[in-house]
């Protein structure tokens, strides 16, 4: 979000998700959140950039955001459920 946005996020957590992210991949979230994805977790591996994971309206379905903001639906690794 805009520093200068008065919005609430909807979830305590949502800035604490959003941080180290890039501008690019917190742009791509927003317009996925408005679709009704919504951001789970972010993966933070070591000496790499964060890979934020988002799951669609039923669960059934998830994406990861690369850092130019482009979208990865094979993204190499599985989600334990």
């Amino acid at each position: 979000m805009h520093p200068n946005d008065r919005r609430k996020p909807d979830h305590p957590d949502a800035v604490a998700l959003r941080a180290g992210l890039t501008p690019a991949q917190i742009s791509a979230i927003t317009t996925l959140e408005q679709f009704g994805w919504t951001l789970r977790f972010v993966r933070r591996p070591l000496f790499r950039d964060p890979v934020p994971v988002l799951f669609d309206k039923t669960g059934s379905r998830w994406i990861v955001v690369d850092g130019d903001g482009g979208l990865d639906e094979n993204p190499g690794f599985e989600i334990r459920d």
